[in-house]
């Protein structure tokens, strides 16, 4: 059964509520204060709802997160059963100091269809083409990056790559170089990177590098939504990490997972801006009225669209 529409505005209220609590601490140097306002409004509206919710992905399991945590049963246990993924807040440190592109993000999907992903990292890549053997984690970044520019009709250099800032992407980023291929560095927010590849005006082409896990599997279901492409490969460093996926069922530690492994059936995908960014605009107070911008996707009717609103606090 698709999730009924109604839902959908719901949901926008939901994370519209807790980047609105989050930005109450927008650049007060506190990312953990920040992260707990979303958390804390994140679950009081979502146990509002006349749903049976499930937390598939959240701030960890009970042991570390007292709140939206791993298996966590949420709503008032009448209407739909639900597997819902969160992250109250994406970019704690956006938050914290006031830095484009915080957002508060859920998804939601029919029971059992949501990948409950092992809080570890994982190799990713998202393009907006979706045939097969274009781009594909198993190639290289020479193949990837010519696939593409053959597929797209561009040359490497007016490509453009988003991926994180980071040491560990110091090859990657040399190979792109090299390649001529145009580097879009981002230094958090990884949900948001993988999005930049659905439209145009983001002037993205691909996606790719490691991030977190949790993260990509947001990703994922807004990027089903769009009919883009994406696939994850989770990355176990440590033998906890390993237990842990043993636990949640995980059998292939090296696994590829294609974006119908991640996400299937019928999805609602929210991203609520805390701090402008490039995605959506953030939180703005006038008077005792509140303004949110929220990127929303509702697969079974084709919904892919912005929304601002206006409540009262």
């Amino acid at each position: 059964m698709p999730i009924e529409k109604k839902f959908v505005d719901q949901f926008i209220n939901v994370s519209s509520k807790a980047a609105l609590s989050s930005s109450y601490l927008v650049g007060k140097k506190d990312k953990i204060a920040a992260d707990k306002a979303a958390v804390d409004s994140m679950r009081s509206e979502l146990n509002k709802m006349n749903i049976q919710g499930r937390i598939v992905i959240g701030e960890g399991e009970l042991d570390d997160a007292p709140m939206l945590y791993i298996g966590e049963r949420l709503g008032n246990k009448n209407g739909p059963e639900l597997d819902i993924a969160v992250d109250p807040l994406e970019g704690t440190n956006f938050a914290a100091n006031n830095l484009p592109g915080a957002l508060s993000v859920i998804a939601v999907s029919e029971k059992n269809n949501l990948f409950n992903a092992p809080e570890t990292y994982m190799d990713k890549i998202s393009t907006r083409v979706k045939e097969k053997n274009v781009v594909d984690l198993d190639f290289s970044i020479k193949k990837n990056i010519s696939n593409l520019s053959d597929y797209l009709n561009k040359k490497p250099e007016n490509l453009t790559a988003c991926l994180l800032d980071r040491p560990r992407h110091k090859k990657i980023i040399n190979e792109l170089t090299e390649l001529g291929v145009k580097l879009k560095l981002i230094t958090d927010g990884d949900v948001s990177g993988a999005l930049m590849v659905t439209d145009d005006k983001f002037n993205v082409d691909i996606f790719l590098g490691i991030g977190g896990g949790p993260e990509g599997v947001l990703a994922a279901a807004a990027l089903d939504a769009y009919d883009c492409s994406f696939q994850g490969r989770f990355l176990f460093e440590t033998n906890d990490d390993i237990t842990r996926a043993k636990k949640m069922g995980i059998k292939d530690l090296s696994k590829k997972y294609e974006i119908h492994e991640i996400i299937s059936g019928d999805s609602i995908f929210c991203a609520t801006g805390i701090t402008s960014g490039d995605l959506v605009s953030g939180i703005k107070i006038e008077n005792n009225v509140f303004v949110s911008e929220t990127l929303v996707t509702h697969k079974s009717t084709g919904l892919k669209k912005v929304i601002k609103l206006k409540q009262n606090i």
